[in-house]
């Protein structure tokens, strides 16, 4: 094989190869499998009474509903107790752009170092808010005696939820004393009983 033949070759089969990577980061999918059936009964109110934040949130992602695959998107349904909230968390690989069904929530975020400045609004029926990717955010429901429901879309088939509370006093195994006490400037016996609470998740 000449020199020309076996560059030409050599070239062809990279072309090939480069659009046969697994890890292409924009692919394609030109259908969807619909679920036969209840996936996550978003139309039914769910139980908030088991959760210590007074909130539920019913995730559809990709682990639920696998022909999300490639699709960059998921949704969620949260319902909120009177008083009820969905604690400061962050979506690390997903905006998520949520709406009131029902009810009000006073909804906000939190920019990035070095300014840290609180976003908040009150949102009633029909308003949307918009939270950044990867910002720390919260919904609450100011209401003593009416519930709230939301929708929210998400734009990853994983975001991948972390609330902060959760991860910071309640990761396995926990964070030194040494590092929370200086994080937080408080003594160990603050950090000891935070580390003591049952931090559960309300993401279902």
């Amino acid at each position: 094989m000449t020199s020309s033949k076996f560059f030409l070759l050599t070239t062809l089969i990279s072309l090939v190869a480069s659009q046969a990577m697994a890890s292409d980061p924009s692919p394609l999918q030109d259908f969807c499998v619909a679920y036969k059936g209840s996936l996550a009964n978003l139309d039914k109110p769910m139980d908030t009474t088991k959760s210590k934040a007074g909130s539920n949130v019913t995730l559809v992602n990709v682990m639920k509903l696998a022909s999300l695959n490639t699709l960059g998107i998921s949704m969620a349904r949260i319902d909120y107790a009177p008083r009820g909230q969905n604690p400061p968390h962050t979506y690390p690989r997903a905006t998520e752009i949520l709406a009131v069904l029902e009810g009000s929530l006073y909804v906000g975020f939190v920019t990035s170092n070095q300014e840290n400045k609180l976003f908040t609004k009150t949102l009633n029926k029909g308003d949307v808010f918009v939270f950044p990717q990867g910002l720390i955010h919260f919904q609450f429901n100011p209401s003593y005696d009416k519930t709230t429901i939301a929708i929210a879309a998400l734009s990853n088939q994983n975001p991948g939820a972390i609330t902060i509370a959760n991860a910071v006093f309640g990761s396995n195994p926990r964070i030194s004393d040494d590092v929370l006490t200086k994080a937080f400037q408080v003594d160990k016996k603050a950090v000891d009983w935070l580390q003591a609470q049952f931090w559960e998740n309300n993401h279902n």
